[in-house]
C-alpha cells in the first residue's frame, strides 16, 4: 500500500502531521514579522509591505505546489461552490475580527504563540466563540445569505475557460511582478 494511502487512513498520523505543519507555519509567520501588530497596522496604512511580500511569496509557492500534487495524483481539490452572500458574510466576520484586534486568524495564532496576551485572550478565545456562534446560527445564515447570488464558476480557470496551468502561469507572473515592483520602490 502506498505511503500516502496509509497516511490518509491513519487519523493519528494526520493530526501529528497537521500539528507539525501548523507549528512550522506559525514559526515562519513569526520569523517573517507578520505576527507583530505594528507590522499589520503598517500594512493597513500602506507604510509597511512585509505582509504583502510574505503572503504573495506563500501563494506563489503554494499555487505551484498544490497544483503539482493534484497533477501527479497525490492530492485532490475539493472546491466548494461560492456565492456573493457567502463572500459578504465571510468578509464581514473577517473584517470585524481584524478591525477589533488588528490581526487575522493566522497571525492571531502566531502572535499568541509568541506570548501576546491580546492575541491569546481576544483572538483565540474570540475565534472559538465566533466559530461556536457561527455553527449555532449556520442553518439560518445558510438559508438566508450563504446561497444568495451563486458565483458563475468555482475556480478562476473555469470562469476564464482557460487551462489551469495557463491561469497559474499568468497569476505567477503578476505576483512576481508585484514583488519586484515593491523591491524596486524600496517598500
Amino acid at each position: 500500500m502506498p505511503l500516502l494511502t496509509r497516511l490518509h487512513q491513519n487519523g493519528r498520523a494526520q493530526i501529528v502531521i497537521g500539528l507539525g505543519i501548523g507549528i512550522a507555519f506559525g514559526f515562519f509567520l513569526q520569523k517573517g514579522g507578520v505576527t507583530d501588530y505594528n507590522v499589520i497596522i503598517g500594512q493597513l496604512l500602506l507604510e509597511n509591505f512585509v505582509v504583502v511580500k510574505v503572503m504573495l511569496s506563500a501563494v506563489i509557492v503554494a499555487m505551484i505546489g498544490v497544483n503539482l500534487l493534484v497533477h501527479i495524483g497525490y492530492a485532490q481539490l475539493h472546491v466548494s461552490p461560492g456565492s456573493l452572500g457567502s463572500n459578504m458574510i465571510g468578509g464581514l466576520i473577517f473584517g470585524v475580527g481584524f478591525a477589533l484586534l488588528g490581526l487575522c486568524p493566522g497571525t492571531v495564532a502566531g502572535a499568541a504563540g509568541t506570548g501576546a496576551l491580546d492575541a491569546l485572550f481576544g483572538g483565540i478565545i474570540g475565534m472559538l466563540v465566533g466559530a461556536g456562534l457561527f455553527a449555532d446560527f449556520y442553518p439560518k445564515i445558510k438559508a438566508r445569505f450563504l446561497s444568495c447570488a451563486p458565483l458563475p464558476a468555482q475556480t478562476l480557470p473555469e470562469l476564464l475557460r482557460l487551462n489551469r496551468w495557463v491561469v497559474i502561469g499568468i497569476a505567477e507572473i503578476v505576483m512576481i511582478g508585484i514583488l519586484l515592483m515593491l523591491a524596486y520602490l524600496g517598500w
